[in-house]
Protein backbone atom coordinates (compact mmCIF):
# COMPACT_ATOMS: atom_id res chain seq x y z
CA UNK A 1 0.00 0.00 0.00
CA UNK A 2 1.22 3.82 -0.87
CA UNK A 3 2.10 5.80 1.81
CA UNK A 4 0.30 8.94 0.90
CA UNK A 5 0.65 11.12 3.88
CA UNK A 6 2.32 14.78 3.20
CA UNK A 7 1.76 14.10 -0.39
CA UNK A 8 0.51 17.21 -2.45
CA UNK A 9 -2.78 17.37 -4.66
CA UNK A 10 -4.02 19.79 -6.97
CA UNK A 11 -7.99 19.92 -7.19
CA UNK A 12 -9.48 22.11 -10.15
CA UNK A 13 -13.11 22.81 -9.37
CA UNK A 14 -12.54 22.14 -5.91
CA UNK A 15 -14.97 24.84 -3.80
CA UNK A 16 -17.89 22.28 -4.04
CA UNK A 17 -19.35 19.32 -4.98
CA UNK A 18 -16.82 16.34 -5.96
CA UNK A 19 -13.91 18.28 -5.84
CA UNK A 20 -14.80 19.69 -2.51
CA UNK A 21 -15.41 16.02 -1.16
CA UNK A 22 -12.32 14.91 -2.44
CA UNK A 23 -10.33 17.56 -0.91
CA UNK A 24 -12.45 16.21 2.75
CA UNK A 25 -11.34 13.30 2.05
CA UNK A 26 -8.00 14.47 1.47
CA UNK A 27 -7.21 16.31 4.40
CA UNK A 28 -8.47 13.78 6.66
CA UNK A 29 -5.18 11.47 5.56
CA UNK A 30 -3.17 14.78 6.28
CA UNK A 31 -1.90 15.28 2.46
CA UNK A 32 -1.54 18.88 1.00
CA UNK A 33 -3.95 20.61 -0.93
CA UNK A 34 -4.52 23.28 -3.34
CA UNK A 35 -8.24 23.72 -4.81
CA UNK A 36 -9.06 26.06 -7.55
CA UNK A 37 -11.82 27.57 -8.42
CA UNK A 38 -12.99 30.40 -10.97
CA UNK A 39 -13.83 32.92 -8.25
CA UNK A 40 -11.41 34.26 -5.51
CA UNK A 41 -14.09 34.85 -2.70
CA UNK A 42 -15.84 31.03 -3.37
CA UNK A 43 -12.20 29.55 -3.19
CA UNK A 44 -11.36 31.61 -0.26
CA UNK A 45 -14.62 29.92 1.25
CA UNK A 46 -14.02 26.75 0.90
CA UNK A 47 -10.37 27.34 2.17
CA UNK A 48 -11.79 28.45 5.49
CA UNK A 49 -14.19 25.42 6.05
CA UNK A 50 -11.30 23.23 4.86
CA UNK A 51 -8.84 24.56 7.05
CA UNK A 52 -11.60 23.17 10.05
CA UNK A 53 -10.41 19.93 8.62
CA UNK A 54 -6.62 20.50 8.21
CA UNK A 55 -5.12 23.66 9.26
CA UNK A 56 -1.94 24.50 7.37
CA UNK A 57 -2.60 22.12 4.67
CA UNK A 58 -5.29 23.41 2.53
CA UNK A 59 -4.97 26.47 0.40
CA UNK A 60 -6.39 27.95 -2.81
CA UNK A 61 -6.07 29.97 -5.64
CA UNK A 62 -8.61 31.59 -8.53
CA UNK A 63 -8.23 29.60 -11.44
CA UNK A 64 -9.90 29.26 -15.24
CA UNK A 65 -9.00 26.02 -16.26
CA UNK A 66 -8.95 27.34 -19.76
CA UNK A 67 -6.46 29.44 -19.35
CA UNK A 68 -3.29 27.93 -19.39
CA UNK A 69 -1.49 30.55 -17.59
CA UNK A 70 -3.70 30.86 -14.74
CA UNK A 71 -2.83 26.71 -14.47
CA UNK A 72 0.49 27.39 -14.59
CA UNK A 73 0.15 29.71 -11.58
CA UNK A 74 -1.52 27.07 -9.60
CA UNK A 75 0.97 24.53 -9.99
CA UNK A 76 3.51 27.02 -9.36
CA UNK A 77 1.57 27.67 -5.88
CA UNK A 78 2.00 23.95 -5.17
CA UNK A 79 5.60 23.78 -5.60
CA UNK A 80 6.42 27.34 -3.24
CA UNK A 81 4.47 26.31 -0.33
CA UNK A 82 4.60 22.36 -0.57
CA UNK A 83 7.85 21.95 -2.23
CA UNK A 84 6.06 20.13 -5.05
CA UNK A 85 3.19 18.15 -6.86
CA UNK A 86 2.32 14.51 -6.33
CA UNK A 87 -1.53 14.48 -7.87
CA UNK A 88 -3.45 16.47 -9.66
CA UNK A 89 -7.64 15.73 -9.99
CA UNK A 90 -8.57 17.29 -13.30
CA UNK A 91 -12.53 17.65 -12.10
CA UNK A 92 -13.47 21.27 -13.32
CA UNK A 93 -16.58 20.81 -15.14
CA UNK A 94 -19.84 22.08 -16.02
CA UNK A 95 -23.17 21.24 -18.27
CA UNK A 96 -25.42 22.68 -20.96
CA UNK A 97 -28.13 20.28 -22.26
CA UNK A 98 -30.08 21.07 -24.94
CA UNK A 99 -30.95 19.55 -28.40
CA UNK A 100 -28.47 20.60 -31.30
CA UNK A 101 -31.43 22.87 -32.45
CA UNK A 102 -31.26 24.15 -28.68
CA UNK A 103 -27.57 24.54 -27.96
CA UNK A 104 -26.03 28.03 -28.50
CA UNK A 105 -22.52 28.52 -29.92
CA UNK A 106 -21.53 29.64 -26.59
CA UNK A 107 -22.47 27.31 -24.81
CA UNK A 108 -21.10 24.54 -27.03
CA UNK A 109 -17.44 26.68 -26.36
CA UNK A 110 -17.95 26.97 -22.90
CA UNK A 111 -18.52 23.15 -22.42
CA UNK A 112 -15.74 21.83 -24.23
CA UNK A 113 -13.46 24.55 -23.32
CA UNK A 114 -13.88 23.90 -19.55
CA UNK A 115 -14.66 20.08 -19.63
CA UNK A 116 -12.28 18.93 -22.05
CA UNK A 117 -9.70 21.94 -22.88
CA UNK A 118 -9.29 22.95 -19.02
CA UNK A 119 -8.23 19.20 -18.50
CA UNK A 120 -5.68 19.26 -21.16
CA UNK A 121 -4.21 22.67 -20.29
CA UNK A 122 -4.07 21.24 -16.51
CA UNK A 123 -2.29 17.90 -17.37
CA UNK A 124 0.02 20.08 -19.57
CA UNK A 125 1.16 22.47 -16.99
CA UNK A 126 1.26 19.87 -14.04
CA UNK A 127 3.51 17.17 -15.55
CA UNK A 128 6.88 18.54 -15.44
CA UNK A 129 6.38 19.01 -11.70
CA UNK A 130 4.69 14.96 -11.40
CA UNK A 131 7.53 13.83 -13.48
CA UNK A 132 9.61 14.89 -10.20
CA UNK A 133 7.26 12.78 -7.72
CA UNK A 134 7.77 9.14 -6.61
CA UNK A 135 3.95 9.18 -6.04
CA UNK A 136 2.68 11.06 -9.49
CA UNK A 137 -0.71 10.22 -10.22
CA UNK A 138 -3.38 11.99 -12.73
CA UNK A 139 -7.01 11.60 -12.38
CA UNK A 140 -9.40 13.06 -14.49
CA UNK A 141 -13.39 13.06 -13.64
CA UNK A 142 -15.36 12.20 -16.12
CA UNK A 143 -18.70 11.13 -16.74
CA UNK A 144 -20.76 7.94 -17.35
CA UNK A 145 -22.22 10.44 -20.08
CA UNK A 146 -18.86 9.96 -21.40
CA UNK A 147 -20.13 6.30 -22.63
CA UNK A 148 -23.67 6.72 -22.44
CA UNK A 149 -25.32 9.23 -25.01
CA UNK A 150 -28.54 11.05 -24.91
CA UNK A 151 -30.70 12.96 -26.38
CA UNK A 152 -30.18 16.68 -25.60
CA UNK A 153 -26.29 16.22 -24.14
CA UNK A 154 -24.44 16.62 -27.55
CA UNK A 155 -22.09 19.23 -26.29
CA UNK A 156 -22.00 17.40 -22.72
CA UNK A 157 -21.53 13.98 -24.32
CA UNK A 158 -18.52 15.41 -26.76
CA UNK A 159 -16.73 16.73 -24.23
CA UNK A 160 -17.22 14.11 -21.95
CA UNK A 161 -16.23 11.40 -24.50
CA UNK A 162 -13.24 13.01 -25.40
CA UNK A 163 -12.60 13.51 -21.84
CA UNK A 164 -12.83 9.28 -21.61
CA UNK A 165 -10.58 9.18 -24.91
CA UNK A 166 -7.89 11.90 -23.95
CA UNK A 167 -7.27 10.24 -20.10
CA UNK A 168 -7.09 6.74 -21.83
CA UNK A 169 -4.42 8.29 -24.25
CA UNK A 170 -2.63 10.03 -21.73
CA UNK A 171 -2.16 7.15 -19.39
CA UNK A 172 -0.03 5.31 -21.85
CA UNK A 173 1.48 8.33 -22.98
CA UNK A 174 2.43 8.67 -19.07
CA UNK A 175 3.01 4.76 -17.45
CA UNK A 176 6.00 4.34 -18.29
CA UNK A 177 7.77 7.89 -16.59
CA UNK A 178 6.27 6.93 -13.33
CA UNK A 179 2.50 8.57 -12.78
CA UNK A 180 -0.41 6.99 -12.89
CA UNK A 181 -3.22 7.85 -15.12
CA UNK A 182 -6.78 6.83 -14.19
CA UNK A 183 -10.75 8.35 -15.15
CA UNK A 184 -13.31 8.66 -12.50
CA UNK A 185 -16.85 8.31 -14.59
CA UNK A 186 -19.62 9.29 -12.00
CA UNK A 187 -23.52 8.86 -12.75
CA UNK A 188 -26.00 11.04 -10.76
CA UNK A 189 -24.13 12.47 -7.61
CA UNK A 190 -25.75 14.83 -5.17
CA UNK A 191 -23.71 17.88 -6.10
CA UNK A 192 -24.76 21.48 -7.54
CA UNK A 193 -24.26 20.84 -11.09
CA UNK A 194 -26.41 22.71 -13.60
CA UNK A 195 -27.46 24.99 -10.63
CA UNK A 196 -29.24 21.63 -8.70
CA UNK A 197 -28.99 22.29 -4.60
CA UNK A 198 -28.16 18.84 -2.83
CA UNK A 199 -31.43 18.20 -0.28
CA UNK A 200 -32.53 15.06 1.48
CA UNK A 201 -34.46 13.96 -2.27
CA UNK A 202 -30.75 12.98 -3.55
CA UNK A 203 -30.01 10.78 -0.57
CA UNK A 204 -29.90 7.96 -3.29
CA UNK A 205 -27.65 9.53 -4.64
CA UNK A 206 -23.89 8.93 -4.94
CA UNK A 207 -22.41 11.29 -2.38
CA UNK A 208 -19.30 13.31 -3.19
CA UNK A 209 -17.37 11.73 0.20
CA UNK A 210 -18.24 8.42 -2.00
CA UNK A 211 -15.85 9.80 -4.50
CA UNK A 212 -13.17 10.76 -1.73
CA UNK A 213 -13.46 7.66 -0.62
CA UNK A 214 -12.68 6.30 -3.77
CA UNK A 215 -9.94 8.72 -4.74
CA UNK A 216 -8.02 7.67 -1.48
CA UNK A 217 -8.31 4.00 -2.21
CA UNK A 218 -7.09 4.44 -5.88
CA UNK A 219 -4.11 6.64 -4.41
CA UNK A 220 -3.28 3.90 -1.77
CA UNK A 221 -3.20 0.95 -4.32
CA UNK A 222 0.28 -0.64 -4.86
CA UNK A 223 1.73 1.52 -7.96
CA UNK A 224 2.40 -1.59 -10.04
CA UNK A 225 -1.48 -1.45 -10.22
CA UNK A 226 -3.54 0.76 -12.35
CA UNK A 227 -7.42 1.14 -12.30
CA UNK A 228 -7.37 2.98 -15.58
CA UNK A 229 -10.81 3.56 -16.44
CA UNK A 230 -14.13 3.09 -13.31
CA UNK A 231 -17.54 3.80 -13.60
CA UNK A 232 -19.19 4.57 -10.76
CA UNK A 233 -23.16 4.78 -10.28
CA UNK A 234 -26.19 4.73 -8.01
CA UNK A 235 -26.60 1.16 -6.43
CA UNK A 236 -30.06 1.59 -5.93
CA UNK A 237 -31.80 4.92 -8.11
CA UNK A 238 -35.45 5.44 -8.27
CA UNK A 239 -37.40 2.99 -10.36
CA UNK A 240 -38.91 5.22 -13.05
Amino acid sequence: MRNIENTTALITGGTKGIGYGIAEAMLKQHMNVIITGRAQKSVDQAVAELQKIGKGKITGVAADVRDMHEMEDAVKMANDQFGGLDILIANAGLGHFGSIEEITEEQWHETIDINLTGVFNSVKTAVPSLKKSDNAYIITIASLAGTNFFAGGAAYNASKFGLVGFTQAIMLDLRQQGINVSTIMPGSVSTYFNNHIPSDADAWKIQPEDIGEMVIDMLKLDPRTLPSKIEVRPSRPPQK
